[in-house]
């Protein structure tokens, strides 16, 4: 079974070497730790927005220097990227930004092989979906969480293009319980109908709610979110999810957007 499973990530990925890991922030923070060995003084890149708060925590326990990169409300803006990215060793960012916006992932990974600095990519919101076919990462990292398109509720990944003996000390330390073998692997093959599933929602609600702010509205995603300028615009924003039994968090809040902004956690849905 676990050959099986490798096997679907490898094709999900785009990468040949694959490890399981006991949590998804073992799989970023092993990441971390590849770039550190490769890079003892390295500069690290990091969304302003629309990514997950390990990337900067544990850039930080291991004494990366960190560098905030400016974002299009979490989605990254390339001009910034060019010139953010001289002189820096690695970028970590998650695709979609913030579960909802889809991240030029192609334009991403040229601009950064031209300026020498390697990728790293946090899968977890796009793992086999129709708009992410693997590749353009150095790197990638998932976690199989709760609210996660593969909610297994334990685990995650990490897979490599091409993996040194110094980094294998890290990847062949990780863990992963045998007894989810069987649930992950049914998870994984079920991918599809569960983007089908969330892609429905999501275009339901950018009609229903057509006439407000929609951030990003024309990007891939599963989450949506939408931002108000009034307290009128947020209770109606906080009415219509309760009615139609969707839950919400409110921002600003640094893992969706750093706006005045209602995200609707299509993710959670089942």
């Amino acid at each position: 079974m676990e050959n099986k499973i490798i096997d679907i990530l490898k094709g999900y990925t785009k990468q040949d070497n694959v490890f399981l890991a006991e949590r998804g922030n073992k799989a970023i923070l092993t990441a971390l730790r590849i770039v550190k060995e490769k890079y003892p003084d390295g500069r690290i890149l990091i969304p302003d927005q629309g990514g997950w708060i390990t990337y900067s925590q544990y850039a930080n326990k291991l004494k990366l220097e960190v560098k905030n990169l400016k974002t299009d409300m979490g989605v990254i803006d390339l001009k910034s990227l060019k010139e953010d990215a001289k002189d820096m060793s690695t970028i970590i960012y998650s695709n979609p930004a913030g579960y909802y916006a889809e991240q030029p992932v192609k334009e991403i990974y040229e601009i950064c092989k031209d300026k020498g600095v390697m990728v790293i990519l946090d899968v977890t919101g796009c793992i086999g979906s129709d708009f992410y076919h693997g590749g353009y990462a150095d790197i990638i990292v998932c976690s199989f969480g709760k609210w996660k398109p593969v909610n297994l509720e334990y685990g995650g990944f990490i897979s490599i293009n091409s993996s040194t003996s110094e980094d294998k000390k890290y990847l062949e330390n990780l863990t992963f319980e045998k007894g989810y073998y069987s649930a992950l692997y049914k998870k994984l093959t079920d991918l599809k109908s569960r983007y089908d599933f969330f892609e429905k929602i999501n275009g339901k609600i950018k009609s229903d709610l057509k006439k407000l702010n929609i951030l990003h509205k024309n990007r891939n995603g599963i989450n949506v979110i939408i931002g108000f300028g009034s307290e009128e615009e947020k209770n109606r924003m906080i009415d219509y999810c309760e009615k139609n039994k969707y839950e919400f968090v409110e921002c600003p809040r640094f893992i969706r957007v750093n706006e005045n902004a209602i995200s609707i956690e299509v993710k959670r849905l089942e």
